[in-house]
């Protein structure tokens, strides 16, 4: 009885009737890549349409009020300060500004300076009035000068930036260079004691209102021994106390006696204290000031 044909043998024949010939893996890379190379890309361009005179005026429109938005808001703030319109519902304006707009003081007050700036720039500036200040930033260094000076160093701002909005850092540049033109002489002594203006200067933040005994004189600036150790100060930083030469001579003995018990590195509660007594308006320690520092120095010693 013959036997019934192998399925092995089928699907082995099946295989062997569809197989292929090995295509060497290497001359099928070369192949794509030729076909790359020689590949068409089509690329269809899409036509831009120009902005008609309507929509340039639109853009216009709309680039001045991103400009000016700061400018908006500070003589928003102006009014509202200056008519009281906060009444009904704060008692100041700074709680006001706080609670409705999450201004701080100074904020609101910097905003409040810098339009009174953009409108005199605006009023003196007509022939470069497409160049204008586009933040708060730009104009605060000018907020201290007089109306004619702000705008000779937005002039000068402007063309040392290539006749683009000049950058804060530019204008700032050129603020110092007006300022020491027309500074005053140092009239700062050695041994004076002064108070410290921070002015907005972030390089001497956290010194408002402290004292110092200067201890170097310069051109445009003094170095002032404070409670915690020694800053090099411009003289738009400072203001004389006035004091005597006797109560001169009485605050260098105390700023000594303050720093010595500084140094040496006690407790957080102890440097609050001495800050406390590094920002005095006053020529001399009361009774109770006195002891305390007397203690901290027995404690130093000890």
């Amino acid at each position: 009885m013959p036997k019934p044909p192998s399925r092995t043998n089928k699907a082995t024949s099946a295989a062997k009737s569809d197989s292929k010939p090995p295509v060497n893996s290497a001359n099928e890379d070369i192949s794509v890549e030729e076909n790359l190379a020689t590949a068409t890309i089509t690329v269809t361009a899409i036509e831009i349409p120009e902005l008609t005179e309507e929509e340039q005026s639109d853009r216009l429109l709309l680039e001045r009020k991103v400009e000016r938005a700061f400018f908006e808001a500070g003589k928003a703030l102006t009014e509202l300060r200056d008519r009281r319109l906060y009444r009904s519902t704060h008692k100041t304006f700074e709680d006001y500004c706080r609670d409705r707009f999450g201004h701080s003081r100074r904020q609101s007050y910097l905003l409040m300076d810098a339009a009174v700036v953009f409108d005199n720039l605006m009023k003196k500036c007509d022939p470069m009035d497409h160049i204008l200040p586009t933040n708060e930033r730009q104009v605060r260094p000018m907020t201290k000068l007089e109306p004619h000076q702000q705008q000779e160093v937005w002039v000068k701002a402007v063309e040392q930036s290539g006749g683009k909005v000049p950058p804060a850092r530019i204008v700032k540049n050129v603020v110092q260079q007006i300022m020491e033109r027309t500074q005053v002489p140092n009239t700062y002594q050695l041994g004076e004691v002064c108070q410290i203006l921070t002015k907005d200067n972030p390089e001497l933040r956290g010194k408002g209102g402290c004292w110092g005994i200067v201890n170097h004189v310069g051109e445009f600036s003094c170095t002032v021994k404070t409670w915690d150790g020694e800053y090099t100060v411009g003289l738009q930083h400072l203001k004389s106390f006035n004091y005597l030469p006797a109560e001169c001579e009485q605050m260098q003995v105390i700023c000594d006696r303050i720093n010595r018990v500084y140094s040496s590195g006690l407790e957080e509660s102890v440097q609050k204290f001495l800050e406390m007594l590094g920002k005095l308006n006053r020529s001399y320690l009361t009774t109770l000031e006195e002891k305390l520092l007397s203690v901290l120095e027995l404690e130093i010693r000890d």
